[in-house]
């Protein structure tokens, strides 16, 4: 009768095969699929290739004489590995190495020399080669050996650098948030604001959504919301731009058709291209708590928290830059019963795809979003609704474009 395996052994036994199977796994990645030869010497090539099949090495062989063949070759089928002479009839020395980092920048690249050329191999891994190889020492497990070590050493290169854009990128998200994404300059403690920003899941940028809220002497509440169109830093910029005059215009006095004509200027001498346009909401929040003055520039409507939730969308005038010169912008009116609230966002909040027939959310079906957070806190509200708006297009990647929340009030005295 056999005797059962103890648990420790077996999983010892797992460990084991686990490790092996990794190993073998990590081999496999080292091995280029493609493996593209550079000599023009035929016993040399020949050498290589009897090489190769006794070094284990799993790689399909391309053999090219010159450095325009084998230019030909990387342009419409990239190979993972060249192994390049230094020596060609075309190309000699360095100049066949340039060449090839800038066709192949993906490759690893290890250079062929003579017995006598060892600073020449080192000068090439010093100019961008992964390793070299001195013709008559070839062995099948050094070339195993250096194909793999320069396969992983180039993906390690390519990882390094990858991480340092990230890096770059996260600096640079982290300077264009503080231009788009202002400290509210509000003292009044009776006024409840609450914000949020998320950028799209698509892109390494912020968009160019932007908001400000600022209060001026006479106890004003002053907001805008805004959106440029298009992603990237260009568009970023632009919104800090559009943000930082807006606020400078605000505090200086000027509001309404005015501020907004004035921005449009400013647009129109920043922006990259004709086709960049934005849209946006100002509002002005009166002293005695009343009412709020509004101005829409081509930008999705507001909620209105009062008794329930409902959508409001005040008569507007066009985005800015849309038509330069041709835009007409009226403050409106809008009252305030105590307590109410608006909300304001950028079209990133409703634009996600839902249901079977793939159709945006939109503004109605985020208004139904938010009527059933109707009760809750600012903060939860907010929460809650940018929430309810990415679970809604989850089946289609979520909520793909940046978002911008700004939830304002004066509280209940």
């Amino acid at each position: 009768m056999l005797s059962k395996e103890p648990e420790s052994v077996r999983l010892a036994s797992l460990d084991a095969s686990s490790m092996l199977a990794a190993t073998a796994r990590s081999v496999r990645a080292s091995e280029p699929g493609h493996l593209l030869l550079v000599e023009d010497d035929a016993g040399d090539a020949l050498l290589v290739e009897e090489l190769l099949a006794d070094s284990g090495v799993r790689s399909r062989l391309t053999w090219v004489r010159s450095l325009e063949a084998a230019k030909q070759t990387l342009a419409v089928d990239p190979p993972g590995c060249v192994l390049l002479d230094l020596h060609l009839g075309d190309a000699h020395g360095l100049t066949a190495l340039e060449t090839v980092l800038v066709e192949a920048p993906e490759a690893a690249v290890i250079v062929l020399t003579g017995l006598s050329e060892a600073q020449a191999g080192l000068t090439a891994v010093a100019a961008g080669a992964q390793d070299y190889l001195v013709k008559g020492q070839l062995e099948p497990e050094w070339l195993a050996r250096a194909i793999r070590y320069a396969v992983q050493r180039k993906l390690v290169e390519q990882t390094s650098a990858a991480l340092q854009v990230s890096r770059l990128l996260s600096a640079e998200n982290a300077r264009l948030e503080r231009g788009l994404l202002p400290q509210a300059l509000v003292s009044n403690q009776d006024f409840q604001l609450t914000t949020r920003y998320r950028s799209g899941r698509a892109h390494s940028l912020l968009g160019g959504d932007f908001l400000d809220v600022v209060e001026t002497g006479d106890g004003s509440i002053h907001a805008v919301i805004g959106d440029v169109a298009g992603h990237g830093p260009a568009e970023a910029a632009l919104g800090v731009c559009l943000r930082v005059a807006w606020r400078s215009l605000v505090l200086a006095g000027v509001t309404g058709g005015r501020l907004i004509g004035l921005l449009e200027e400013i647009l129109l001498a920043e922006r990259d291209g004709q086709e960049v346009f934005t849209t946006l909401t100002t509002l002005v929040f009166s002293p005695d708590r009343s009412a709020v003055r509004v101005v829409r520039c081509g930008h999705p409507g507001m909620l209105l928290r009062e008794d329930g939730v409902k959508l409001v969308e005040i008569a507007g005038g066009l985005a800015l830059g849309l038509m330069p010169g041709e835009g007409r912008w009226v403050e409106e009116l809008l009252s305030l019963r105590p307590g109410s609230s608006l909300v304001l966002f950028t079209d990133g909040l409703f634009e996600g795809r839902t249901g079977d027939d793939r159709e945006r959310l939109d503004v109605e079906g985020l208004l139904e979003l938010a009527k059933a957070h109707h009760d809750k806190d600012p903060e939860a509200f907010v929460d809650a609704l940018i929430d309810d708006a990415e679970a809604a297009s989850a089946d289609f990647g979520g909520l793909d474009d940046d978002v911008a929340v700004l939830h304002l009030g004066w509280k209940v005295s």
